[in-house]
C-alpha cells in the first residue's frame, strides 16, 4: 500500500490504547492495543513510547512502515498548546506524512455520527463535552476537573458518595445508605473504616472509582441522597451539551446530542430519563443516543475526512467496527 493511500488512527485514552490501519478503500488492515496514554503522569516520550507498542503491531500486520495520515485523538490533549506539542512528539516517529492530533472526546463524537455534526457528552472517568460543524468550528470545555468548572465524571462521583456517607455517618450530613454500601463493597462495616483503609493505602486508591456503581445500585434502590447526585449528574451532562449547541447555532436545528463514556453508556435509567427530560426542556431540536462503537472507529472517520475519502469509505469502516 503507498504512502498517499492509508490512514492511522489513534484512540489513546487513561486506560488503554486503541490503533487501526485503514486502506484507502475503507480497508481496516489492522487493529492492535496498548496501555493507557498518561502524559501528565509519565512524561510526553513515555506516552508515546506505550502508543508505539500498538502502531508496530499494527503496522506489522498490515504490512506497512507509513501512511499518508495520522488522527489521533489523545487524552490530555485539552489546549491547543498540548495538541500541538503532541502532534509534534507524535510526527517525530514519522508514522504518516501528516499529523493531527485532537482531544480523545472527538473520538467518541465522530463515531456517533455520519458527519461531523452535533454535539458529545462523555462520562467515563471524567466528563468533557464537545461539538463540531461540517466547516470545522468546534465548541469545546478544558475538562481540567473542578478547577475548570466541571463536576462528574466516574472519579468525581465516587467522591461525592465517599463525601455524603461520611457525613452521614458522623452526624454532619443527611442520612443514607451509602454510608453502608460503599464501605460494604470493599468488606468493611463503617466509612471510618473504609476512609482509614484508604488513608492507609489497604485498598488501593486508584480503586475509589469502583465506587461509582455502587452509588448507581444505591439510588436505583431508592435512596433520596444517591438520588440526588444521579440527578446532578443528568444536569450537568445537560448543561454542557446545551452550552456547545449554543455556541454553535445548532439549539434550534435537530441535532444530535452523543452520550458516550462507560458512565453514560452505562444503562442507568433514572441517569438516561433525566438527560433526556432535561434535553426536551432546554433544547427540544436535540436527538440524544448513546454511542457504543469503539472510539477508535472516531479517529478513523476523522483521518478519512481529511483525506478527502468518499461515503462509500467511510461507510465500510464503519462497518468493520460496528459489525
Amino acid at each position: 500500500m503507498g504512502l498517499t493511500a492509508s490512514v492511522l488512527a489513534i484512540d489513546a485514552g487513561n486506560s488503554k490504547t486503541d490503533v487501526a490501519v485503514v486502506a484507502a478503500d475503507g480497508e481496516v488492515l489492522a487493529t492492535a492495543r496498548a496501555g493507557g496514554f498518561r502524559p501528565p503522569v509519565v512524561g510526553v516520550e513515555q506516552a508515546v513510547d506505550e502508543v508505539a507498542t500498538a502502531v508496530a503491531e499494527a503496522y506489522g500486520a498490515a504490512g506497512v512502515t507509513s501512511v499518508a495520515h495520522v488522527s489521533a485523538c489523545l487524552a490530555n490533549a485539552d489546549f491547543p498548546f498540548e495538541e500541538e506539542q503532541l502532534a509534534a512528539a507524535l510526527a517525530t516517529r514519522a508514522w504518516g506524512a501528516t499529523v493531527a492530533v485532537r482531544n480523545d472526546t472527538f473520538a467518541i463524537f465522530r463515531a456517533g455520527v455520519t458527519e461531523p455534526r452535533g454535539v458529545a457528552v462523555v462520562c467515563g472517568a471524567g466528563i468533557n463535552c464537545v461539538g463540531m460543524r461540517p466547516d470545522g468550528r468546534t465548541a469545546r470545555f478544558p475538562a481540567l476537573g473542578r478547577v475548570s468548572g466541571d463536576w462528574g465524571g466516574g472519579w468525581g462521583l465516587a467522591e461525592e458518595a465517599m463525601w455524603h456517607a461520611a457525613r452521614a455517618e458522623d452526624g454532619r450530613g443527611e442520612h443514607t445508605a451509602l454510608a453502608r454500601t460503599l464501605p460494604a463493597y470493599f468488606g468493611y462495616g463503617s466509612m471510618l473504616a473504609l476512609i482509614e483503609a484508604l488513608h492507609r493505602e489497604e485498598v488501593e486508591p486508584v480503586r475509589r472509582h469502583e465506587l461509582t456503581p455502587v452509588l448507581f445500585a444505591t439510588a436505583a434502590d431508592g435512596d433520596p441522597v444517591a438520588r440526588s447526585v444521579v440527578d446532578r449528574l443528568a444536569q450537568e451532562v445537560v448543561a454542557m451539551a446545551v452550552v456547545a449547541l449554543t455556541r454553535l447555532d445548532l439549539l434550534d436545528e435537530e441535532t444530535p446530542v452523543l452520550l458516550g463514556g462507560g458512565v453514560l453508556a452505562g444503562g442507568h435509567p433514572q441517569l438516561d430519563d433525566g438527560v433526556r427530560e432535561l434535553l426536551a426542556a432546554r433544547a427540544p431540536k436535540a436527538v440524544p443516543r448513546v454511542v457504543a462503537a469503539r472510539p477508535v472507529l472516531g479517529a478513523a472517520l476523522l483521518g478519512l475526512d481529511a483525506v478527502g475519502a468518499g461515503v462509500e469509505v467511510r461507510e465500510r469502516v464503519r462497518a468493520y467496527f460496528e459489525g
